[in-house]
């Protein structure tokens, strides 16, 4: 966003983000599929851009199993 200088209140007053969706991304919880897409049309990026897939809390479970 920094990049791109689109600010937080931006993506919520103009495209229609709404201040949930931000927070969830800020907090590193879940994030529609329709939320993410959204947000690389607007940022004109990747979805790598924006994310990445982890499976430490996954493995780490599974090794306590």
């Amino acid at each position: 966003m920094e990049k791109r200088k689109i600010s937080q209140y931006r993506l919520i007053k103009e495209f229609g983000l709404s201040s949930g969706q931000m927070s969830r991304l800020k907090k590193n919880t879940y994030v529609s599929t329709h939320t993410l897409e959204t947000l690389c049309r607007i940022l004109d990026c990747r979805i790598e851009d924006v994310m990445e897939v982890s499976f430490e809390d996954e493995e780490k479970e599974n090794k306590a199993n």
